[in-house]
């Protein structure tokens, strides 16, 4: 089952095209994003006045509600990243090498001892 966030008076989610949104509470989908210089799409979180996405690439970040993106952090010390959360002063990271966060908004990442 897709992942699904509310954002503003839409509805997005990750599909194996991309991005996309619906504006009648999911009756109907249409694409947001169907780039694929991002990667596969796997997550998204809406974050502040961004929305951040967890991609095959790295993290990833719009500020134009997905309809563009653009690379926050493409490292591989942290391993594959699976999820995102908003922990409030830091962002969160579940990855395949643990837990890892952010306090500079996925910048830069620290392994959660």
């Amino acid at each position: 089952m897709p992942q699904l966030i509310t954002l503003g008076n839409e509805m997005l989610r990750v599909s194996p095209k991309g991005v996309e949104y619906s504006t009648s509470g999911g009756r109907s989908w249409m694409t947001r994003y169907s780039g694929s210089s991002c990667g596969t799409f796997i997550y998204l979180l809406p974050y502040g006045k961004e929305l951040i996405a967890v991609t095959s690439k790295g993290i990833y970040y719009s500020t134009s509600q997905g309809r563009s993106w653009m690379s926050r952090y493409i490292g591989s010390s942290c391993g594959e990243f699976r999820s995102l959360a908003d922990g409030g002063r830091e962002l969160l990271a579940n990855t395949s090498k643990g837990l890892y966060y952010s306090t500079s908004a996925g910048r830069s990442w620290m392994k959660r001892s």
